[in-house]
C-alpha cells in the first residue's frame, strides 16, 4: 500500500510505477533502440553515395547539399504527413522521416572526411598502382573515419531524440508512454520515459565513441595520423 500511494498521490518518483510498469517500459525502450538503429544505418547507407557524388564537383556538391538541407528543416509533422501517403501508419513511415532528417549530417561529415585526406597520400596510393575504387576503401575512408564516425555520433544522438515523435502514429518507443501520460499528466510515466530516452541518447554516444576509438588507435597517439597519411 505504501508503494501505491506515490501512484495515487501522482509523484514524480515512483518506484511501484517501475515494478509495475516493467515490461511496458522495457517494450517500449526496445522499439525505440530498434527504430534508432534502423533509421541510422539505412541512412549511412543512402548518404554514402551521395557523398561521393557530391564530392565529384561544385555541380553535384551544391544540389546534394542543398537538398539535405532543406529536408533537416521541415517540420517534423509536415514531413510526416508528406510519407503517410506512400506508407501509411506503419514503422516505415517513422525510419523514412528520421533516414532523411540524419541526411544532412552524414552526408557532409563523409563528405569532410574524404576532403581532408591530403593529396599527397592520394598520389602516393596512385603510384603504387592503386584504383579508384582500392584507393577509397583502404586509403580514403581510414583516414577519413573520424570524422564519419563523429557524424554517426551525432545522427545517432539526434535520431534518439527524434524518434519520440514518432508518437504521433504510435510507433514513438519511449515517446509513446510520453504522450500517453500527458493528458492525464502522470508524472511518474513522463519522468522515467524522458530520462530513459536520455540514457539511451548518453550510451549510444559512448558506445559509438568506443567504437570510433577502436577503429582508429592512431587518432590517439600525437602526431601519428599525420604520420600514418605520409606512410601510405
Amino acid at each position: 500500500m505504501a508503494g501505491q500511494g506515490c501512484l495515487v498521490a501522482n509523484d514524480w518518483i515512483c518506484g511501484e510505477y517501475l515494478r509495475s510498469r516493467g515490461q511496458e517500459l522495457t517494450d517500449a525502450t526496445l522499439q525505440h533502440v530498434g527504430i534508432t538503429a534502423v533509421s541510422v544505418l539505412t541512412g549511412l547507407l543512402v548518404a554514402f553515395p551521395l557523398a561521393l557524388l557530391a564530392r565529384r564537383g561544385r555541380y553535384f556538391a551544391g544540389p546534394v547539399l542543398g537538398l539535405t538541407t532543406v529536408l533537416y528543416t521541415v517540420p517534423s509533422l509536415a514531413m510526416f504527413s508528406l510519407l503517410l501517403p506512400l506508407f501509411g501508419l506503419s514503422t516505415a513511415l517513422v525510419v523514412t522521416g528520421l533516414v532523411l532528417y540524419s541526411l544532412t549530417v552524414l552526408v557532409r561529415n563523409i563528405l569532410a572526411g574524404l576532403e581532408a585526406v591530403p593529396p599527397e597520400t592520394r598520389e602516393a596510393a596512385k603510384g603504387m598502382g592503386y584504383g579508384p575504387v582500392r584507393l577509397l576503401w583502404e586509403v580514403e575512408l581510414p583516414l577519413a573515419l573520424p570524422a564519419l564516425t563523429a557524424g554517426v555520433r551525432i545522427a545517432t544522438v539526434s535520431t534518439v531524440a527524434l524518434t519520440t515523435v514518432g508518437s504521433l502514429v504510435g510507433r514513438g518507443g519511449l515517446g509513446n508512454l510520453i504522450e500517453d501520460a500527458l493528458p492525464s499528466f502522470f508524472k511518474a510515466q513522463v519522468l522515467t520515459a524522458s530520462v530513459l530516452c536520455v540514457l539511451l541518447a548518453v550510451a549510444a554516444d559512448l558506445l559509438l565513441l568506443g567504437v570510433q576509438r577502436l577503429l582508429t588507435p592512431w587518432t590517439r597517439i600525437p602526431g601519428r595520423a599525420a604520420a600514418a597519411a605520409k606512410a601510405v
